[in-house]
């Protein structure tokens, strides 16, 4: 079951949470990606913010963010920041000359990326996670000034994580609408952590879906993880069981790359760098199974977190904490 965190944080705690969603159009490189964060300090209380990105083609994309200490739980929902409220049919809110009512269809169970159980409970990895719908199907509409798009028929998922930092470096891969496979999905978060002052190698958790089946990819202890990542393209191996590997390559054009600040909670920043409408490919072989290839022109998501500054990409003009 999914609730928030936030309300049972001890005061002298730091930490944050996040709910969001994605959604894409299925004939054009039009996306949406919304979320409703919770920052808290080491002994302060806690505040919200509401971001959204929209991709329209070729154009500059649409981002704001606003933040308020105007923060609860809504019946039967998940959160609410400053009257924009998030729960497991239904997302409605407002951000600058952005205004959102969006129905939600969950067409996949949720992923607990994490498959131990105690993993949820532990101290390590700092950042717990799962998607409450892998594979979501939208309705309703989003207006962006005075223009209106219906997103009656976009696919995408919806997310959640929350924890006391954010992994060192990090990438997030989502896909959906496979021209091969128009059920499949794949949601993988992949990350490197800073223990003791050492980097550890890159470590995978999620899964990838084919033809109706689900199947898990990485784990703490999986060998096999490659990465290849620069700004805007990344070459992916993930291993999961039974011999099967997943080869994925990203492509996200520059001038869809949209830079946000995250902040830590006990302090550091890191630059989030997300394209919400990247081009994947995934090759999918095992073990006396014949090799598959799918692919999306704009149904992935490519989201690289970076301590660095000099990646060129420029980030938007809202702080975060």
């Amino acid at each position: 079951m999914t609730a928030a965190v936030f309300p049972t944080a001890k005061h002298a705690a730091g930490m944050y949470e996040s709910f969001y969603l994605r959604a894409v159009a299925p004939d054009a490189r039009r996306g949406v990606w919304i979320r409703h964060t919770v920052h808290k300090a080491p002994g302060e209380n806690p505040r919200g913010s509401v971001w959204i990105t929209f991709w329209d083609g070729d154009g500059e994309p649409f981002a704001c963010k606003e933040t308020t200490d105007q923060l609860s739980v809504p019946p039967a929902g998940w959160i609410d920041v400053g009257g924009s409220s998030f729960g497991p049919a239904r997302a409605t809110g407002s951000c600058g000359a952005a205004a959102w009512e969006l129905g939600i269809q969950a067409r996949a169970p949720m992923l607990r990326h994490l498959r131990r159980p105690v993993l949820y409970r532990a101290p390590l990895p700092k950042t717990k996670l799962t998607s409450p719908a892998p594979l979501a199907l939208f309705g309703g509409s989003l207006q962006i000034g005075e223009r209106e798009i219906d997103l009656h028929g976009w696919r995408g998922m919806v997310g959640h994580n929350w924890g006391a930092e954010h992994a060192e470096r990090w990438i997030w891969m989502h896909g959906v609408d496979f021209g091969e496979d128009g059920a499949a999905w794949i949601d993988v978060a992949i990350g490197r952590l800073l223990i003791a002052g050492r980097m550890t190698p890159w470590v995978a958790n999620g899964a990838v879906s084919l033809e109706g089946k689900t199947h898990a990819l990485g784990g703490l202890l999986a060998r096999g993880v490659e990465v290849r990542e620069a700004v805007g393209h990344a070459d992916l191996v993930l291993p999961g069981a039974d011999g099967l590997r997943v080869a994925a390559t990203l492509d996200a054009p520059r001038e869809a790359i949209v830079g946000w600040r995250y902040a830590d909670p006990a302090g550091g920043e890191h630059d989030s760098l997300n394209c919400s409408v990247a081009a994947l490919s995934l090759t999918v072989s095992a073990p006396h199974v014949a090799t598959r290839t799918l692919r999306t022109a704009h149904g992935g998501v490519y989201e690289l977190g970076v301590r660095e500054r000099d990646h060129g990409v420029p980030l938007q003009p809202f702080g975060d904490g």
